[in-house]
């Protein structure tokens, strides 16, 4: 598909409501309306970053998968280009651009996706979640557009079917990167009645794939399901990389996205310690190398309320922030909101460490939080309870930092330290939250609170510093563009 599709479509009458809606983020990117869901194919490339993500043009809910495509200078402050892709009627991907990664082949930018289409016969089903039945193939587009406005597919799939003799719960989201002279891939699977799995291809040109064998393996929960992610007897969105001396395989399954960390040795990779990347609305993560070489981590953020609420409200779905990552010493993955971010910083107002307790107290009853837009750094010691309460004392959010958890509003999440440091950013209906680089919860909040946001601690003795940022938005009108 060479031709350039139209920018996103947007309803114009549509505008005064989208500015005005206080749920919606305003330094997040999103796209002017309507659905949004993985990120696909992140790639610094000509001096800019390109994100890509499934898009519905629809409307505000999941179907007719397109990947949309944004460019920034600095990960933070975004562009809205044309849609980049679309399904080819009665090509390979006619029902839907799957997820998928972009690479440099040379110097050409280059695709790698899932299609989806109809099956021919019933063996020919990939993917089965109890509303669809579709044939999954993997795909390659190229670019000669230094905008990447443009691309070009293969009329014909690099991967068509699974291996001869598999049958798999699911066979998608290609991640590819380059080892010595060879190109490898993998896909997110699994096989019925044992559990997820991640299948590795190999390549001389991208083009042309031999299977390898899985990568690794896992079970599900054993429980049963009609759509095998919800069990975990399928891994999808797998991310694989190398990272402070080991290698980490993200996974999607089972509400959650999942790291691993281990060792890869002859292709084959060994988990020595897992966890989960966050407890709360985040899935389908991807990473993404910045201009200096630096790993971040970018997820979708989707709704938790009830579809009915977000079609009316003609928006779904945005990207989280950016996150570093890094590893531990103990091999655990650890993590915090990229400094891109503090070009969003405005006011600052702090709570001093050493002073007095009532000075302390003072200072937090003088703080205020406007336009649901600010980030948080807080430093406490034991446990810790803050609260963000409208200026009438209705609740708003609250986060509570205890011996092993960490707890925004009802999600919960393992946590371990004795002292607790937290980063969080609140953005209209979102609060990213962060503790100790290891824990992260991202909740959605549909409340719109009178007036301003102040913030209660409840054991103030236990509170070492407090900053406070209001955070500028990146557009106007909530429009990120």
């Amino acid at each position: 598909m060479s031709d350039r599709l139209s920018a996103l479509p947007f309803d114009e009458s549509l505008q005064a409501k989208l500015a005005s809606d206080p749920l919606r983020p305003q330094y997040h990117l999103l796209p002017k309306a309507n659905w949004m869901n993985d990120p696909n194919g992140p790639l610094f490339y000509d001096g800019r970053y390109h994100m890509f993500f499934q898009y519905n043009p629809n409307g505000a809910f999941w179907g007719s998968m397109h990947w949309a495509h944004a460019i920034s200078p600095d990960l933070i402050h975004w562009t809205h280009e044309p849609v980049a892709m679309a399904p080819t009627p009665n090509g390979y991907d006619r029902d839907g651009v799957f997820s998928g990664s972009a690479v440099m082949d040379g110097r050409t930018p280059t695709m790698i996706y899932t299609g989806v289409l109809p099956p021919a016969t019933s063996a020919e089903i990939t993917l089965d979640d109890g509303n669809h039945k579709w044939r999954e193939v993997q795909c390659l587009a190229t670019s000669d557009d230094p905008m990447l406005r443009t691309w070009k597919k293969l009329p014909e799939p690099v991967i068509a079917y699974p291996p001869k003799g598999m049958q798999v719960t699911g066979f998608r989201d290609p991640t590819v990167w380059l080892e010595g002279d060879d190109w490898y891939l993998t896909l997110g699977s699994g096989f019925k009645g044992k559990g997820g799995a991640i299948l590795l291809y190999r390549s001389k040109d991208l083009r042309h794939w031999e299977y390898v064998h899985p990568l690794v393996e896992g079970a599900g929960n054993g429980k049963a399901s009609v759509n095998p992610v919800d069990n975990g007897e399928m891994w999808e969105c797998p991310d694989f990389f190398p990272l402070g001396g080991k290698h980490v395989l993200l996974i999607s399954t089972m509400g959650k996205v999942r790291w691993k960390t281990g060792t890869y040795r002859e292709h084959r990779f060994t988990v020595e310690k897992e966890g989960v990347v966050d407890w709360g609305s985040y899935y389908a993560a991807k990473t993404q190398a910045t201009r200096d070489g630096e790993l971040i981590l970018w997820g979708w953020i989707p709704e938790t309320r009830p579809e009915v609420e977000y079609r009316a409200a003609g928006w779904a779905g945005l990207m989280s922030l950016p996150r570093t990552l890094s590893l531990g010493k103990d091999g655990t993955l650890e993590m915090t909101v990229a400094p891109a971010a503090e070009l969003l910083r405005g006011e600052h107002v702090a709570v001093a460490p050493g002073i007095a307790r009532a000075e302390k107290e003072k200072q937090i009853m003088d703080l205020r939080i406007r336009n649901l837009a600010a980030e948080m750094q807080v430093e406490c010691s034991g446990e810790f309870q803050m609260e963000l309460v409208s200026e009438s004392g209705e609740r708003f959010a609250e986060i509570v930092c205890g011996k092993s958890e960490l707890r925004v509003n009802e999600v919960r999440g393992d946590l371990d330290g004795e002292g607790v440091s937290l980063r969080v950013f609140l953005d209209g209906s979102s609060l990213e939250v962060c503790a100790n680089r290891r824990t992260a919860i991202t909740a959605r909040v549909y409340r719109i609170p009178r007036g301003d946001l102040r913030v209660k601690v409840r054991n103030v003795e236990g509170l070492r510093s407090m900053d406070v940022w209001a955070m500028r938005a990146i557009s106007k009108d909530r429009l990120t563009t």
